[in-house]
């Protein structure tokens, strides 16, 4: 049944990424600007044959229907077409940046998830009492406050001042990056067994996590803390009071479970959403990751570049989608996928 379900949606994914490129090809080459401007110097545009040479090169010549026809094509056998750019294939330059963000996003939701059940628990079994001021002030502080700025005052004040944490980039400017085996920093530095550039690697991790993580934090907290309201009101969570169970099994053991089904799609949103590319917690912490790329692809019109991302970008929400619908049925047997 559940192999059933997996492969029903694998299949209507095709379409559906099918339409994402597209609309997302149309779109890109609609832009009243040549990519070739981005990419060629000036003195390059006194030769009209060199300007020629690069058009055909990259298939810029032809009408737009074959140049998207081209690009499917290239696509069925795993070729995303070379950046105008960096003059790598995509591909390559998608396995290395998009590691990065896999970090920081897993990192961000890692404090979000923790911090915003916690705090949304908390809210919903003390409601209206202190604690749930706290937790729900919290909540809102991390929803209201603005990335760019909360990155800002985070290197400012545990980097600048108080020397608490390290700064922007992935590991310490003293330490040399491990080898790389799968694009993770962490995972590469056990491979080769440098603990020292792995415990480097979690320090970095955690400034940039919880200013990535603090927008989704609040929202968890406060889909948490509605959602456990509502279940705690329930007769079967009345009865099993009744029958004198302890408080925290009837919270943690019996209420909960059913009020994260809600949170759970929350989760699954925002995690395809920070692995999309956090521009501003990359850019501020100089982060080389895939929300950095997108944005150097979309001001220099590298139209390779931005399809790939744009690809790269569906696949992971059909993903994130799909693991989400499968956990549905985890949390509540009553909810059967197929």
């Amino acid at each position: 049944m559940l192999l059933q379900f997996v492969a029903k949606r694998i299949l209507l994914s095709i379409p559906l990424l099918i339409g994402i490129t597209l609309v997302t090809f149309v779109v890109s080459h609609l832009v009243p600007a040549d990519p070739l401007t981005a990419v060629l110097p000036e003195r390059a545009w006194n030769n009209p044959e060199t300007v020629q040479m690069y058009r055909e090169r990259w298939g810029l010549d032809r009408p737009l229907h074959e140049q998207y026809l081209i690009y499917l094509r290239n696509l069925l056998h795993g070729d995303l077409g070379e950046s105008y750019t960096t003059r790598r294939p995509v591909g390559t330059d998608l396995r290395l940046f998009f590691p990065a963000t896999i970090e920081l996003a897993a990192a961000a939701m890692l404090y979000a998830v923790t911090v915003g059940i916690a705090l949304g628990v908390v809210s919903a079994v003390w409601s209206n009492r202190l604690a749930d001021h706290l937790a729900r002030l919290i909540a809102l502080v991390g929803v209201s406050l603005p990335v760019f700025w909360l990155g800002l005052l985070a290197l400012q004040v545990f980097y600048a001042n108080l020397g608490l944490l390290p700064g922007p980039g992935r590991i310490d400017t003293r330490l040399v990056a491990p080898p790389t085996r799968t694009g993770f920093y962490t995972i590469d530095s056990l491979l080769a067994g440098q603990f020292d550039v792995f415990l480097n690697t979690l320090y970095h991790l955690i400034l940039p996590g919880i200013v990535l993580g603090s927008y989704a934090m609040g929202i968890i907290a406060r889909m948490t803390r509605s959602s456990l309201l509502e279940v705690l009101s329930l007769d079967y969570i009345r009865t099993a009071r009744a029958k004198g169970l302890a408080e925290q099994r009837v919270v943690i053991g019996h209420a909960l479970r059913n009020a994260l089904i809600p949170t759970v799609t929350v989760v699954g949103l925002t995690f395809g959403s920070l692995l999309a590319g956090a521009v501003l917690t990359e850019t501020i912490f100089s982060w080389p990751g895939i929300g950095r790329y997108a944005v150097d692809a979309a001001t220099k019109l590298d139209l390779p570049a931005i399809l790939g991302v744009t690809l790269l970008i569906a696949v992971v929400y059909v993903i994130v989608n799909l693991i989400t619908d499968i956990l549905y049925g985890i949390l509540d047997p009553r909810i059967r996928v197929g």
